[in-house]
């Protein structure tokens, strides 16, 4: 009898030891594991906040190239990319051709800001005629008196052309702000990559359109507020639903985010709030759904720590969290989810 205990122990100690010991060994494995990524420039500065931190703390090893949100969703569906970024939703259309399958992962909300170069004017307000008139191309002088009519900004106003500046490559910050002004019941439709009437300056990425309108004197823009901040550039105040002209603070983006109810796919998209910054979205990481083994594994713990650990970082660069009741969700569903095959 005090044979048996004694192998038992003998042998429940060699088990501990090698479990122990195979468990050390998925974790170097998921650690050696690179992972690329590319797309979206609106989270580029939170993406390699997160990365960098992720290689600090030996977790795993992460690129990823701001490429814009079009050029990622071509890199994921041709498989040259373990994972894209994006701020707007992929079509059935692009769906349909990942072989894998996919899935959106919302990591952060932020604001899109209205930036402009106008010598003198420090406190541009917009209505939503203004911004419709102005991304139309049918106001073309800021004198115009659907600018200068908003809360007696008349006398600031120069008589000049305004130089629209839109993105050159297919974004997911121009489809939060042509959703925006569809939202208004612009002619301009919601996408990634609409027809913009006129013949606007393009940039390429936000760090684009923030160098087109920094040079250029009478251009207005858009870019992720980051960039806004980042280049000193001025930020319009725009009027919201509620009527309020508000700036694309953090304060602001997260009361437009605020009490908004996420769908299964976690696929939530707002042309214009109730209340808040108005012109406000989503970023997202699009995943495959099958990986080979150890890439599978190094999936699921990207995920789980830009949904924890990760999400403690937003507000420093003002992007918005997701809710923590959601922020599980997205973990629950990942795991279950993503599986090794081939």
């Amino acid at each position: 009898m005090v044979f048996f205990t004694k192998g038992w122990r003998r042998g429940f100690i060699v088990s501990l030891a090698v479990a122990a010991f195979s468990l050390s060994l998925i974790s170097s494995a998921v650690a050696a594991v690179t992972l690329n990524g590319s797309g979206a420039t609106f989270p580029k500065p939170l993406y390699d906040r997160y990365f960098s931190q992720m290689r600090s703390a030996n977790q795993i090893t992460v690129n990823y190239e701001g490429t814009g949100s079009g050029a990622g969703i071509k890199a994921l569906i041709s498989g040259t990319v373990d994972f894209a970024g994006s701020d707007a939703l992929m079509t059935p259309a692009q769906i349909s051709q990942v072989k894998r399958g996919v899935m959106a992962i919302p990591t952060a909300g932020g604001a899109v800001a209205v930036v402009y170069n106008l010598p003198g004017v420090n406190n541009l307000k917009l209505n939503a005629d203004a911004m419709k008139g102005i991304f139309e191309g049918k106001i073309t002088r800021w004198n115009d008196a659907k600018i200068a009519g908003i809360a007696g900004q008349a006398k600031n106003l120069p008589n000049s052309a305004i130089r629209v500046v839109v993105r050159a490559d297919s974004s997911g910050t121009t489809f939060i702000f042509s959703n925006h002004l569809q939202a208004l019941g612009s002619s301009v439709k919601g996408a990634a990559q609409p027809s913009w009437p006129g013949s606007p300056l393009s940039g390429q990425g936000n760090p684009g359109v923030a160098g087109l309108v920094r040079q250029t004197a009478g251009s207005i823009g858009y870019v992720q507020d980051t960039y806004a901040r980042q280049n000193n550039l001025q930020t319009a105040f725009i009027q919201n639903k509620a009527g309020r002209f508000v700036d694309p603070s953090l304060a602001e983006a997260e009361k437009a985010l605020a009490g908004e109810t996420y769908p299964a796919d976690f696929r939530l998209v707002e042309g214009n709030p109730r209340d808040g910054y108005p012109i406000v979205g989503l970023t997202w990481l699009l995943i495959h759904k099958e990986y080979p083994a150890a890439k599978a594994e190094a999936i699921k713990k990207m995920v789980n720590w830009v949904m924890t650990t990760g999400q403690g970082l937003n507000k420093g660069l003002e992007y918005t969290s997701i809710p923590q009741a959601t922020a599980q969700k997205v973990i629950q569903t990942v795991n279950q989810t993503v599986v090794a095959k081939g």
